[in-house]
């Protein structure tokens, strides 16, 4: 499978979107009704509203910011904006089928509007909102995992007969300078602008950590054990009374699938547990320069990964064994770079030098606060439109929900 182009071309643009849009409203009729309204965690959204929210916000951005017109059923304007309602009120929803309307209505008049859109000055606005949807329907799948997994409600074990794995062989990445974030059409706001970044030599795990070796921490009384943790990290351990990670199986067919549903304190800890570190996010963008076909190259397109480079996209719908797609690997070296699960790292999220802030101020600008750090990578239910080298993803360092895990560095 080839990796197709993204470009300003009207007809790339409208397949894009049509495929997009696909695979939304198939996430859309799978949604079970008790939990369409329902809050599932007090940091996010309903299920239905996220799917109202991307109507809302390809109606607010090409019909009424572009085209000047007002977009259908407007009545829905301060239910799906996200500066409205707090998140605890998002609960009476319309019926998924007046969503689907809502989404198909907004649509049609949508792609009315491309034929004779101005590309030349509007495609950056055309693909952010590719990857706004692919974004919030990240969302959707892993709150739909958050509530499957909140009634199996795993628990650690310290008696499994699982062998000790060995630590993660280290791929070494020698010192020089590369080409840091990117200035492709598809780039968001804090992937520019694209700059030189000298790093001295430093090794990078092949593969994020796996469920054997996170056994490990568990089974030491790696959560019992302050000297581990930052202080920040051991206060919220204290206060959630954990013993595992969110997502935590344990079975030995896991044994080799990575770790994942840690939060940054917990990746942190067992990094301190096997004497090495997060990376920072520079480091893992360097070691993450894929082969030449995902490149973004000077002509300022960018492409797509294809399906046997990695585990994303909800293809396999959970997480797969570390190394299991060899043609993914970095020309680095390192594998399981193209999905499976977000990785934490070292980094606070910030502006690069240079920073613009688009299409709005608080899409990104708001979240350099000092309190989100950085992860890279995707997950696998990650949409294709988000995965590349110099995407960058930010989490409060105690959020465990989504499906993130990490590798170490040294």
């Amino acid at each position: 499978m080839s990796a197709p182009i993204l470009t300003m071309n009207w007809e790339s643009l409208k397949q894009a979107f049509h495929d997009c849009r696909a695979q939304t409203l198939t996430l859309l009729a799978a949604i079970e009704p008790h939990w369409w309204s329902c809050q599932l965690h007090p940091d996010f959204s309903p299920i239905g509203w996220h799917f109202g929210h991307i109507a809302f916000t390809e109606g607010y951005w090409l019909l009424e910011h572009c085209q000047g017109q007002v977009p259908p059923l407007a009545q829905y304007r301060d239910l799906f904006r996200a500066d409205g309602l707090p998140k605890a009120e998002r609960q009476q929803l319309p019926s998924p089928e007046g969503i689907f309307d809502y989404l198909q209505q907004v649509r049609e008049q949508a792609l009315n509007y491309l034929v004779q859109a101005p590309l030349e000055s509007q495609a950056r606005l055309w693909w952010w909102l590719i990857q706004h949807e692919s974004q919030h329907t990240e969302t959707i799948v892993f709150l739909r995992h958050l509530a499957q997994y909140a009634v199996k409600n795993p628990t650690a074990s310290t008696n499994l007969d699982w062998p000790a794995p060995p630590l993660t062989p280290l791929v070494e990445i020698s010192a020089g300078s590369f080409e840091m974030g990117s200035n492709a059409l598809v780039a968001q706001d804090n992937e520019r602008p694209a700059h030189a970044v000298f790093l001295e030599t430093y090794g990078l795990e092949q593969h994020p950590v796996t469920q054997g070796q996170y056994q490990q921490f568990i089974q030491a009384g790696g959560y019992q054990t302050p000297d581990y943790w930052s202080p920040e990290g051991w206060q919220w351990r204290q206060g959630q009374e954990i013993h595992c990670p969110l997502y935590w199986q344990p079975q030995s067919a896991a044994w080799h699938h990575p770790v994942y549903g840690v939060s940054y304190y917990e990746a942190q800890a067992y990094a301190n547990f096997v004497g090495r570190r997060l990376p920072t996010e520079a480091e893992w963008e360097k070691a993450a320069r894929w082969p030449t076909a995902l490149e973004i190259s000077a002509k300022e397109q960018s492409s797509i990964p294809s399906s046997n480079l990695g585990n994303f996209n909800q293809w396999q719908r959970q997480t797969t064994p570390v190394g299991h797609f060899p043609q993914g690997r970095s020309l680095a070296g390192c594998d399981d770079l193209v999905g499976n699960v977000w990785e934490w790292t070292s980094s606070l999220f910030t502006p690069y030098p240079g920073f613009e802030s688009y299409p709005y101020p608080g899409y990104s600008q708001a979240y350099f606060d000092q309190q989100h750090y950085v992860l890279r990578g995707g997950s696998w239910a990650t949409r294709p439109w988000a995965l590349r080298a110099s995407f960058r993803n930010w989490y409060h360092p105690w959020v465990r929900q989504i499906l993130a895990g990490f590798r170490c560095a040294v």
